[in-house]
């Protein structure tokens, strides 16, 4: 018998951790047109349609039916399930795979992250770890619950132009705040996005993440750690790596990175940087 770490797909993972995971896809609709991610939509993909488009996509989250077959493929050959989800408080998906999980007591355990893309992505790399240490499901998915605290995931945003297309701020503030130049930072904060400050310009908003950074407690280097942007290029992130070397101490050359996938880009716009990691 083995534990299989399971997470739904806007934990972001790429290629090299997905064969070590099971994935259960979200879907993305850019209005009539509807994605499977991960597996009809790339990253890539993903942000040139929303650049292009003049409607924000949504994502639903996956049936009850569809966690119920990867529950039973895992009780068929004789293996647990850990498996973590976006937070309840941002998707519905933690609340369909509850109701698969009924069926399967002693089989499958949820772990709701209340964390959502990079945030919940360490905890899938730390549960991994402890399936791989030999740890049973049961006690995976309690210190999973229990590690969700000491997680924090913080981005500095390019611009306020997707926040307001989402409904999220006003037309005059997004119009004002680009005219100032305004880079909100922004984290995950009980399970929901929640605004940190606002900074004027790209230096000023790196300063404000590296102040928040340290304002958590510091990074603890022992446990996973992933930094992320959103678009199609890493400059913004290749600067605050650059402007913040201090933090990396030594971890500079093996700073893991990645982009950002489509619940936080939808939201956040390309541009945007962010890193989350545990807190010592």
């Amino acid at each position: 018998m083995s534990v299989r770490i399971m997470v739904d797909s806007t934990t972001d993972t790429p290629e090299l951790i997905r064969k070590q995971l099971t994935v259960i896809p979200l879907h993305i609709h850019f209005g009539q047109e509807e994605y499977v991610d991960g597996v009809t939509i790339n990253h890539r993909k993903f942000y040139e349609k929303l650049v292009e488009s003049d409607v924000l996509p949504t994502t639903s989250q996956p049936a009850p039916e569809v966690f119920a077959r990867a529950f039973e493929q895992a009780k068929q050959a004789g293996d647990t399930v850990v498996l973590l989800t976006i937070s309840s408080k941002l998707s519905g998906t933690w609340q369909s795979a509850m109701i698969a999980a009924e069926d399967y007591p002693g089989v499958a355990y949820v772990v709701d992250t209340l964390q959502v893309t990079l945030g919940a992505r360490i905890l899938a790399e730390l549960a991994l770890r402890l399936a791989q240490s030999g740890m049973e499901a049961a006690d995976i998915a309690a210190r999973i619950t229990a590690e969700r605290e000491n997680v924090r995931l913080i981005a500095l945003l390019d611009t306020l132009e997707y926040l307001r297309r989402g409904g999220r701020i006003s037309k005059t503030a997004a119009f004002a705040g680009g005219l100032l130049s305004i880079k909100p930072v922004i984290c995950i904060q009980d399970g929901e996005v929640k605004l940190l400050g606002q900074a004027r310009g790209s230096r000023q908003g790196n300063n404000l993440l590296v102040k928040e950074i340290g304002s958590a407690g510091g990074v603890n280097f022992d446990k996973p750690l992933l930094l992320g942007y959103t678009g199609l290029n890493d400059t913004l992130l290749q600067k605050y790596i650059a402007d913040s070397a201090f933090l990396w101490e030594d971890h500079m050359a093996s700073l893991p990175q990645t982009v950002v996938g489509s619940v936080v880009g939808t939201h956040a716009g390309p541009g945007a940087v962010a890193v989350a990691f545990f807190r010592k």
